[in-house]
């Protein structure tokens, strides 16, 4: 049965319709009343009101809906299910609201940047960088601000390819690509763009020029950033001459891994109309949030980068509201010297210097027992949110993960490789570039392993 039903904005224009099957509830229908033109509307449910997180429903069209109305596509399973209408200002999603030359770099000056760097690929044009500032959506899906990186082959105007590059986990905000172009994530635009290709790699939010807190491992506005980066680089180049082939390549490491299967989905389940997926290849990625990666984290293994649990559970505080504040998730002194290093302003080793060599222990040990405990704990429930195995992909995919990663379990893409099998892809392929390698020597054999895969294709 539905318990209720909560319209942010105006609660009294709420309405709540029934559809009725066979003399029982099948599908809920909800509608409501438009309260501004310039609203777009995000559905939540929950099922339960104690602790239970707000989780984004499923939906049938792209995120946020601007119609009035929405269908539970669900069959109701649920005891009982909660829901509440979100009105958030509508965003042009993908709106290009400014360009910025970064710099200009001849072939022979990418030769010499390739070759100091370690990188054994051949420069074969120049390159520009360009900045992009667009429109986008948070993780409720209110119009939001973000930034990105665009690298161009020099003399090459016509049928580029697309590559879409999810970058790993940055902690300091002027650390994003489209802050830091020739070191660090953003020299992936290089690499790219002097092999033929207009290299897209969005900063996500929180990151770049949009304000943090960046919402880590968030899955739907991962996503939504990504294709909207998409979209921006597009008009950008429309504007200077440039036609593009329609092939579409998209490739991640660590966190980008996750971004890439969440990204590859989001284009399948609602953009083929704009864009279609040539191929990807996600890389050493946290897809079993959920299992194998909580399943670690609750073990007793020594974690090599503890900071990374630290920086998702400061996200999912802040998207999912698991507390009135973040600090009341921790045990002392964590409490108080943690969250002020998780605002964009610490490094990786500055968070590992603050916190516990063991994660668990950051916890409050009563919020830590729960979490073992209980199935529908609330970050159980986030964690499962955010999950990326559970579909069928349509374009050819490449996971590639070294059996060594200490890092990210390599169980996360033996899980996603199966379950998708199941579910009857014939097209998802586990590539293991080195047995024992760990997470950061795996990288580099990962990413030109699959530049000659989309090098075949392009």
């Amino acid at each position: 049965m539905l318990g209720g039903l909560v319209a942010f904005g105006q609660p009294a224009r709420a309405q709540l319709q029934v559809h009725v099957a066979d003399g029982s509830p099948t599908h809920f229908h909800l509608s409501w009343n438009a309260l501004a033109p310039t609203n777009a509307y995000t559905v939540q449910y929950r099922d339960n009101l104690g602790d239970s997180p707000w989780l984004n429903a499923p939906h049938s069209a792209p995120w946020p809906i601007a119609v009035t109305q929405w269908t539970d596509p669900r069959s109701h399973a649920a005891p009982q299910r909660f829901y509440r209408v979100l009105a958030v200002p509508s965003a042009r999603r993908g709106q290009l609201l400014a360009s910025t030359i970064l710099g200009s770099y001849s072939k022979t000056e990418i030769g010499w940047l390739l070759m100091l760097a370690g990188v054994p690929v051949t420069a074969q044009y120049g390159v520009s960088l360009v900045k992009l500032q667009y429109e986008t959506v948070d993780p409720w899906g209110s119009r939001a601000v973000a930034t990105g990186l665009l690298g161009l082959p020099q003399g090459l105007t016509a049928n580029l390819p697309l590559l879409s590059y999810q970058h790993g986990t940055i902690t300091v905000t002027n650390q994003a690509p489209s802050a830091n172009p020739l070191g660090g994530e953003g020299f992936l635009a290089i690499v790219m763009a002097t092999s033929g290709y207009a290299a897209v790699v969005a900063d996500y939010l929180g990151l770049g020029d949009s304000p943090p807190l960046h919402p880590y491992h968030h899955a739907a506005s991962e996503a939504a950033a990504c294709v909207d980066m998409l979209r921006a680089a597009k008009t950008y180049g429309t504007s200077q001459g440039l036609s593009f082939s329609g092939k579409l390549f998209l490739v991640g490491y660590s966190q980008g891994g996750h971004v890439t299967m969440a990204l590859h989905r989001e284009i399948e389940t609602f953009h083929t109309s704009e864009f279609t997926v040539t191929a990807s290849a996600p890389m050493a990625g946290a897809y079993d949030l959920s299992g194998t990666t909580l399943d670690d984290f609750l073990s007793d293994r020594p974690k090599p980068s503890p900071y990374y649990y630290a920086y998702l559970l400061a996200a999912y505080q802040a998207v999912y509201h698991l507390a009135p504040t973040l600090a009341d998730l921790l045990a002392a002194p964590y409490n108080s010297t943690l969250p002020p290093l998780l605002r964009g302003n610490a490094s990786g080793e500055q968070i590992d210097a603050a916190m516990p060599a063991d994660p668990r222990l950051m916890l409050k040990p009563e919020y830590l027992t729960a979490l073992r405990q209980r199935a529908d704990h609330p970050f159980r429930i986030a964690l499962r949110d955010n999950d990326l195995y559970a579909w069928k992909p349509q374009a050819p995919m490449r996971l590639y993960h070294c059996g060594g990663d200490q890092d990210v379990p390599f169980a996360n893409s033996q899980v996603a490789t199966n379950v998708m099998a199941t579910l009857g892809a014939t097209n998802v392929t586990l590539v293991v570039p080195s047995p024992t390698a760990g997470h950061g020597d795996c990288a580099q054999p990962s990413l030109l392993a699959a530049k000659a895969w989309f090098d075949s294709l392009k």
